[in-house]
C-alpha cells in the first residue's frame, strides 16, 4: 500500500487547491485573533470615583468630598470611599469652607453608597462599569476573563475528540458558530452572572477553532507548503486579526456595540463551507475511501492534472486489517511510564505553562502600558509578525533547544530589565515588553513543532495535547498574576522573567531533536542529559553478536544501568538504559572495554 503523500504526489504542493485551502484556512482564524483579546478593553477598569448625587452642596464641599488618595507618588481621588455625605451637607449648611474651616482628615469616610461615576475619556463603557466591577467586586473583573480562558481550556480538550469522531471540517464550523453566537447574545446580560456563563461558553468555540483549522491544513496539505502554513501562515492570520481588534475598538468604544460589531463578520465565513474539503486523511482512517478519492479527484481537476484511476489503492484492505488488529492504545499514564519520558514531559509542561503565562500575560496587559491602549494593543500585536516569521526560519536552519533557550532568555532579560528604567523614559519601558512579547510569541510556536519531534508516533498527540492543557492553566491563572502590580508595580514581570529564567536552564536537559528522524516506538525517544556516576570505569561496551541472534550456551551479565539492542548485525553497542532497570542478562560474547 502507497504512502498517503505518496499517492497524492500528483497533484503538485502548490496547485490551485492547495492554495484555496491555506489562504481559506488563514482566514478561518482571523476572528480567534480578536476573539480572546477583546477583554483587553471589555474588562478594562476607566478611572472612577463615588458618584455625588444632586444635593445641596456648595461647590468647594461638591469638589472636597472624594478623598486625595497618593497612589504610585501621585494624588489621585479615592477610587472606592468618600467623605460622608450627611456630615458634608452639615457643614456645607453652616458655610464652612473645607481645608480652610474644617480639617479634612478628621472627618468620616463611608463606602460608594450611591455608585460609582466613571470616567468616559477612553471608553463610552465596559462591563467594570456596566456591573459595577470595582472595590468589593474588583475580584471579578479578573475572574471575567479567567472564565473565558476556562472556556477555552475546556473547549480545546472536547473539539480534539469531536473532530476525531466527526470530522475536522464540521467541528472547524461549530466552533465558529459557538464563537459567533454566544458573543452576540452576551450583549443582552442583565447582569454579570449571567454574562459570565455566557462567556464561558463562548470560550468553547475560540480557539477550538483554531485548532481545528491547524489540524485541518496540516492534514490536507504536503512537503514544505505544510510546513509554512503550520509554523507561520495560520499564525499569521491570527496576527492579523489581533491588529485589528484595536482597529475596531477605537470605532466601537462602547462594549456592546465592540462585541456586535466583532460578531458580525463572522457570518461572510459561511459561504466557506463549500470551499473547504473535509480531511481525506481523516475520511481514510474512518474506512470512507471513496469520498476521499471523490475530494483528491475534485482537487486534481482544479490544478488541471489528470488523476490515476485508482488512487489510494487496497486502503480498504489495510484500515479492515488495522480494525482486526487493533493496535494498544496509550494515554497519558505513559508520559510517566519510564525515568526518560516522565523526565521530558515535566521540563516540557514546565516550558508550556511558562510560555503560555508569558503570552496572555504581556498580552492582556497592554492597556496599561501606555496612555493609549489602542496603540499598545496595536503594537502587541504587530510584534508578532516578526515573532513568527523569526520561528519559521529557527525553524529550518537553527537547532531546537538553543532556539528555545535563547528566546526565554531574551524575554527574561528584557522583563528583569523594565524595573531598572526610569519613569520618565516610557517609551523604553515599552520597548522592553515589547522585546519580551516578541521572543515569547517565536517560542510558543516554536514548541509546538519541538514537542511533536521529541515524543514517538504512538505518544504525540497524547503528550501535545497534555501540554496544551497544562499551558491552559498558565493562562487562567494569568489575569489574577497581573493583579499582584498592586502590591509592587514590577512583581508581574518579576515573576514572568523568573519562570523565564527557570525554564531555560530546565531547557538545557532535553535533547536535541533538530534534523533527525523522528521516533516511532518508545525505545526510540532520546535521552534527556543528565551528569550520571558510572557504575564502571567503562560505562560502553562494544561485543561481537553471536550467530545472528542464537542462543549460546554463555551468557555475559552486564552492569546495572546497561542493556542490549536486538542482534541485527555483527557488531551492537550497549548503551545506557533510558531508566535505572535491574541488571539485564544477554547472549553476547564480549570483545572488549571502550576506555
Amino acid at each position: 500500500m502507497k504512502d498517503y503523500e505518496d499517492a497524492i504526489a500528483f497533484l503538485g504542493q502548490w496547485g490551485r487547491f492547495q492554495q484555496t485551502v491555506f489562504f481559506l484556512l488563514c482566514a478561518s482564524v482571523v476572528p480567534n485573533g480578536f476573539g480572546v483579546f477583546f477583554t483587553v478593553f471589555l474588562t478594562d477598569t476607566p478611572s472612577h470615583h463615588c458618584l455625588v448625587p444632586e444635593v445641596n452642596l456648595s461647590q468647594a464641599w461638591r469638589d472636597a468630598i472624594i478623598p486625595i488618595e497618593l497612589v504610585d507618588r501621585r494624588q489621585e481621588l479615592s477610587s472606592c470611599s468618600r467623605y460622608r455625605l450627611d456630615v458634608v451637607r452639615n457643614l456645607s449648611a453652616q458655610g464652612l469652607v473645607p481645608g480652610r474651616d474644617v480639617n479634612l482628615t478628621d472627618l468620616e469616610r463611608e463606602g460608594c453608597v450611591d455608585g460609582w461615576s466613571y470616567s468616559r475619556d477612553i471608553y463610552q463603557s465596559t462591563i467594570v462599569s456596566e456591573f459595577d466591577l470595582v472595590c468589593s467586586d474588583q475580584w471579578k473583573q479578573p475572574f471575567t476573563t479567567t472564565l473565558l480562558l476556562l472556556g477555552v481550556l475546556f473547549g480545546s480538550f472536547v473539539s480534539g475528540q469531536l473532530s476525531d469522531r466527526f470530522g475536522r471540517k464540521p467541528v472547524l464550523f461549530a466552533t465558529m458558530a459557538v464563537q459567533t453566537l454566544f458573543t452576540i447574545v452576551q450583549i443582552f446580560s442583565p447582569s454579570w452572572t449571567v454574562f459570565s456563563i455566557l462567556f464561558f461558553m463562548s470560550g468553547l468555540g475560540q480557539i477550538s477553532n483554531y485548532i481545528s483549522g491547524f489540524v485541518l491544513g496540516a492534514e490536507i496539505l504536503t512537503g514544505n507548503v505544510r510546513d509554512m502554513f503550520s509554523t507561520m501562515g495560520i499564525s499569521l492570520g491570527f496576527a492579523v486579526g489581533y491588529m485589528l481588534l484595536p482597529l475596531f475598538a477605537y470605532f466601537l468604544r462602547d462594549w456592546k456595540s465592540l462585541l456586535l460589531g466583532l460578531s458580525l463578520p463572522c457570518f461572510a465565513y459561511i459561504p466557506l463551507w463549500w470551499f473547504i474539503p473535509e480531511s481525506p486523511r481523516w475520511l481514510l482512517s474512518q474506512g470512507r475511501v471513496e469520498e476521499a478519492e471523490a475530494i483528491i479527484r475534485k482537487a486534481a481537476k482544479i490544478n488541471k492534472v489528470e488523476a490515476p484511476q485508482v488512487i489510494f489503492e487496497d486502503y480498504s484492505t489495510h484500515v479492515n486489517e488495522n480494525n482486526t488488529h487493533p493496535k494498544s492504545n496509550h494515554n497519558f499514564l505513559h508520559l510517566l511510564s519510564t525515568r526518560n519520558i516522565r523526565n521530558t514531559t515535566i521540563i516540557l509542561c514546565l516550558l508550556w505553562l511558562t510560555l503560555s503565562t508569558g503570552y496572555f500575560g504581556l498580552s492582556l496587559n497592554t492597556s496599561q502600558l501606555h496612555a493609549n491602549p489602542y496603540i499598545s494593543c496595536f503594537f502587541s500585536a504587530a510584534v508578532e509578525v516578526p515573532a513568527y516569521t523569526s520561528c519559521w526560519l529557527a525553524q529550518r536552519y537553527l537547532p531546537r533547544r538553543v532556539s528555545v533557550i535563547s528566546l526565554l532568555l531574551l524575554e527574561a532579560v528584557s522583563l528583569y530589565s523594565i524595573q531598572l528604567v526610569p519613569q520618565s523614559l516610557s517609551y523604553l519601558s515599552f520597548a522592553l515588553e515589547m522585546l519580551g512579547k516578541f521572543a515569547v510569541s517565536a517560542s510558543s510556536t516554536l514548541m509546538y513543532a519541538y514537542t511533536a519531534e521529541l515524543y514517538p508516533t504512538v505518544l504525540r498527540n497524547t503528550a501535545t495535547g497534555t501540554c496544551c492543557t497544562v499551558s491552559r492553566v498558565g493562562s487562567c491563572i494569568t489575569p489574577f498574576l497581573l493583579k499582584l502590580c498592586f502590591y509592587f508595580k514590577y512583581l508581574p514581570n518579576i515573576i514572568l522573567g523568573t519562570l523565564a529564567a527557570v525554564s531555560a536552564f530546565a531547557a538545557f536537559f532535553l535533547p536535541e531533536s533538530f534534523g533527525r528522524p523522528l521516533p516511532q516506538t518508545i525505545q526510540q525517544m532520546r535521552k534527556i542529559k543528565r551528569h550520571r556516576r558510572s557504575h564502571s570505569p567503562n560505562n560502553t561496551m562494544f561485543v561481537y553478536c553471536c550467530d545472528h541472534g542464537n542462543a549460546l550456551s554463555s551468557s555475559l551479565l552486564l552492569p546495572r544501568g546497561l542493556t542490549f539492542g536486538p542482534c541485527s548485525s555483527p557488531k551492537s553497542e550497549i548503551t545506557p538504559a533510558s531508566d535505572d532497570s535491574a541488571a539485564v542478562i544477554g547472549i553476547y560474547r564480549p570483545i572488549f572495554d571502550r576506555p
